[in-house]
């Protein structure tokens, strides 16, 4: 075991790692520990050209001073992404600096029944298939690490603002799959690694056509042609827009969406290609159900999350349905269709705004989508909701004494709470929120029979049903047709309740 010392080519700062022999190995890197474990340093196996070399310069100085300085900059650095901060060289090799990940990525438990892999990275792919999470298979994860269904919503919410912020600084990843991202569903985190292979269209084309089950259909149709061919298709921003969507799919329903049962050649190779490549087609696609999966072809710890008649895509709600039709179906062979990172962003949002938790204590996933009828019920074990549920349908003023839907609504259960950005439609829930505007308004309880809001900060909120203000620190009670303004603010919404299951 030795300390070794190695210099950075960028400015006069020095770094160590210890070597073991036995560095974690990834596909284009070795990865040694500091010895306070604070940064490692990843070594490239392969020597790096001027341009590789002028790449990952660029990404270590301007583009990582860019986020830093951009508005959440910590935000960014902390949560999304572990960014590489500086270029190291030795006996001609080339490497770069990258501060450790926080502890809450790395397993506490790993497998129910053996300690494998205790101390491992929490890399996505442990979370993003249904197998690891059967509690029939023999190395199935421990419930402790699983976290619940609302977890993967947060995990999906951060991943979508890492991406997002890197097609807003002309960036793409090239490489975005479960190996890049790092997940920890107990406190709902997820961060983006692996930036050292960034493109910028135009400047620095990607290096790799990307991870399998997440290439997009035109980079695989045309990986045959020459990379100077204006045929060719390389990874750019518009193919992030397919992995990304991937990814969501993945970790929300547990299966691939383009991975079905149609065979398009009897050679595997041949019949992966197609399948991901030029014949690509949405397990879930309406019309056209020739790729559904077979029930008879899956391993027998895939068949509950594999089963789409079951479970289909619409339980993660209409926002997402119809961003899944997006990318699946209009975009999947056509990139510019495919929806920004952005749109996905709102979409989870809002649908983590249609929650509902599961009465039922022994449900594994423990919260579901509300489904949009007067029984609701999880899809997952089939408990029914008991008792009145209030849903609250969000208008915003058009023009004056003219209010129009928004197309978000707000689903009510115990302890719920209300905030400043369902309150006035000039507020967007983002990682650019204030501490402020982070803070509850008020929350809904269920007291003495009946569903309540509690204002606890909203100073010109009027329950427009009595034509009475709701002053704070008092309550009104939520009933069907219930109309309350929230603020009469500029931008102030309208709530109008409905009771379900009555």
């Amino acid at each position: 075991m030795a300390t070794i010392t190695v210099q950075s080519i960028i400015n006069a700062n020095t770094y160590q790692y210890i070597d073991n022999g036995e560095p974690k190995s990834g596909t284009a890197k070795n990865v040694y520990f500091s010895p306070d474990r604070k940064y490692v340093v990843a070594m490239f196996k392969d020597k790096q050209d001027f341009q590789q070399k002028e790449r990952l310069k660029k990404i270590t100085s301007d583009h990582l001073n860019r986020i830093k300085n951009a508005q959440g900059g910590d935000y960014y650095i902390e949560e999304l992404y572990r960014w590489p901060t500086d270029v190291i060289e030795l006996n001609g090799n080339i490497g770069v600096v990258v501060p450790i990940y926080k502890p809450a990525y790395f397993f506490k438990k790993g497998y129910a029944n053996q300690d494998l892999i205790m101390g491992e990275e929490k890399n996505g792919k442990w979370f993003a298939g249904s197998k690891f999470r059967n509690k029939q298979f023999p190395l199935n994860l421990d419930q402790s690490e699983l976290g619940n269904w609302l977890s993967y919503f947060q995990i999906c919410i951060n991943i979508t603002r890492g991406v997002k912020k890197l097609h807003q600084m002309g960036l793409a990843h090239s490489d975005l799959s479960y190996n890049n991202v790092l997940i920890d569903p107990v406190s709902k985190s997820a961060v983006i690694i692996d930036l050292d292979g960034l493109v910028v269209p135009g400047i620095w084309p990607a290096e790799v056509i990307g991870t399998p089950d997440f290439i997009a259909p035109e980079v695989l149709a045309t990986k045959h042609l020459n990379k100077t061919d204006p045929l060719r298709k390389l990874p750019s921003r518009l193919t992030d827009l397919h992995s990304l969507p991937c990814l969501v799919y993945m970790f929300l329903l547990y299966r691939h969406p383009l991975k079905g049962g149609k065979v398009h050649d009897l050679d595997t190779e041949k019949d992966d290609l197609l399948s991901m490549g030029a014949k690509a087609l949405f397990i879930e696609h309406p019309t056209d159900k020739s790729n559904r999966p077979k029930l008879n072809q899956l391993s027998k710890w895939d068949t509950h999350w594999g089963d789409v008649n079951k479970l289909p895509y619409t339980i993660t709600g209409p926002y997402l349905k119809e961003l899944f039709d997006q990318a699946f179906i209009k975009g999947l062979h056509n990139p510019n269709e495919r929806p920004p990172a952005e749109m996905w962003e709102q979409a989870l949002l809002k649908t983590t705004d249609l929650m509902q938790p599961c009465l039922n204590p022994a449900c594994d996933q423990k919260w579901y989508v509300f489904d949009n009828t007067n029984t609701p019920k999880c899809p997952f074990c089939g408990t029914k909701h008991q008792g009145t549920l209030p849903v609250l349908d969000l208008y915003y003023q058009f023009k004056p004494s003219v209010w129009k839907p928004e197309n978000h609504r707000l689903m009510v259960y115990n302890n719920q709470y209300l905030f400043q950005w369902h309150v006035n439609r000039h507020i967007t829930r983002s990682e650019r929120l204030s501490t402020a505007e982070k803070k509850p308004v008020g929350y809904f309880t269920f007291h003495n029979n009946k569903w309540v809001f509690v204002n606890q900060t909203l100073k010109t909120m009027v329950d427009k049903t009595q034509n009475a203000d709701v002053p704070i620190g008092s309550m009104v009670e939520l009933t069907h047709g219930k109309q309350l303004l929230l603020s009469k603010e500029e931008g102030g919404r309208v709530v109008v309740v409905t009771m379900a299951n009555q």
